[in-house]
């Protein structure tokens, strides 16, 4: 596919999940697209690499639970598309507080998703791998992703669509022109209707330098650096996505895990240090990989606790959990999506490109502004 030249319709600056799947939707749509991303493909310096993360239909409302349904399909889309596997369903189980276990089932039962409540013995029987210390709730159409393949496949969908995919490219400012935006890298400027900035930890900084004349107002952004393990399997069996979380029986954070083709992952959300991305180390919070071995020799009898590897990736949250994803002037922010985002890249894809187009508004809790400290689950 041909660069495009002279003027785009769209600059989006970041290719991780949420910006590639960006460009897929809009390129799907007949947009002139130019995607940039500041690093090659398949780096490991943002929040999208790695070959898992879940995906998962229960949440504590219908919204996110409904917005994970409609995303099912969108990942179909983009295997049948790419003729590239990226999802595999193997079910997800939570436990642990039982008032999170009765939110999520209500949420499931009335978007009419399938679900089912097992007793602690009966989910062991099923998943020998786990211990469960309360009621299970347990849902079919859920599982994980490749994170590497699903960006992979997305830059190839939206490449083959027409959109113009540039790596090793960095973004030094964003401005307003009479007739919409510029975006500036090494030596160039890039004219374009309209710019999108999901550039994961990178983005605050990008907003607070770009020379605007609507400035989105963001949300605090918080930057971390967090440390999944992995442990070997003891057995072949297939493992589902689980989320234990506290209460009950388990202190502390919440855990989250699933299979992989490192081995079985599991981690904390959101404990680990606050970092500068340009900056960090990369190094394993070695307290952080404690507390998961720790976890896995009450919880996991499945794993091999003398196997844990440990890998970094960063995390960029807003206070509330709800992602950002708004519009103003010829701007449209994407961010804030860590701890439970990737599962949604297609479906915020086609979000982003609605307001990129100019035929929607945003969600209510994905709109600027200020945020309160209360977490989605």
């Amino acid at each position: 596919m041909s660069r495009i030249q002279g003027r785009a319709d769209v600059v989006i600056v970041g290719g991780g999940v949420i910006g590639s799947a960006a460009a897929w939707r809009l390129a799907e749509r007949g947009r002139s697209v130019v995607l940039l991303e500041q690093f090659d493909p398949g780096h490991r310096h943002g929040a999208s690499h790695g070959s898992s993360r879940i995906y998962r239909q229960a949440y504590d409302g219908e919204f996110y639970t409904g917005l994970a349904a409609r995303a099912l399909p969108l990942w179909r889309a983009l295997e049948d598309t790419t003729d590239t596997p990226v999802l595999t369903l193997t079910g997800a189980v939570d436990h642990g507080l039982p008032a999170a276990l009765a939110a999520k089932a209500n949420a499931l039962a009335a978007l009419g998703i399938p679900h089912e409540l097992l007793d602690p013995v009966e989910a062991g029987r099923r998943w020998p791998g786990i211990r469960f210390d309360t009621r299970v709730l347990h849902h079919p159409d859920a599982g994980r992703l490749h994170a590497d393949r699903s960006v992979q496949a997305l830059n190839r969908a939206a490449a083959d669509a027409g959109a113009d995919i540039r790596h090793g490219v960095a973004v030094h400012g964003i401005g307003s022109t009479a007739t919409g935006v510029e975006v500036v890298t090494d030596g160039k400027t890039i004219p374009a209707a309209h710019v999108v900035v999901a550039a994961g930890a990178w983005t605050r900084s990008l907003i607070a330098d770009a020379q605007l004349d609507a400035v989105p107002e963001l949300p605090r952004l918080r930057t971390t650096q967090e440390q999944p393990a992995h442990f070997l399997p003891l057995t072949a069996d297939d493992w589902p996505s689980f989320v234990h979380h506290r209460g009950a029986g388990l202190a502390g954070e919440g855990i989250y895990g699933l299979g992989s083709d490192d081995g079985i992952k599991i981690g904390e959300h959101g404990t680990g240090p606050v970092v500068d991305p340009e900056t960090r180390d990369y190094t394993p919070d070695s307290a952080g990989v404690a507390r998961l071995v720790d976890y896995a020799e009450a919880w996991l009898p499945g794993v091999d606790l003398d196997s844990v590897t440990a890998d970094t990736c960063l995390y960029t949250t807003t206070p509330d959990s709800n992602f950002v994803v708004d519009r103003v002037g010829d701007v449209t922010v994407a961010a804030g999506f860590s701890g439970h985002g990737f599962k949604f890249a297609p479906v915020i894809g086609e979000l982003v490109a609605d307001l990129a187009d100019g035929t929607t508004r945003t969600f209510e809790a994905f709109r600027f502004g200020a945020r309160q400290a209360v977490a989605a689950r």
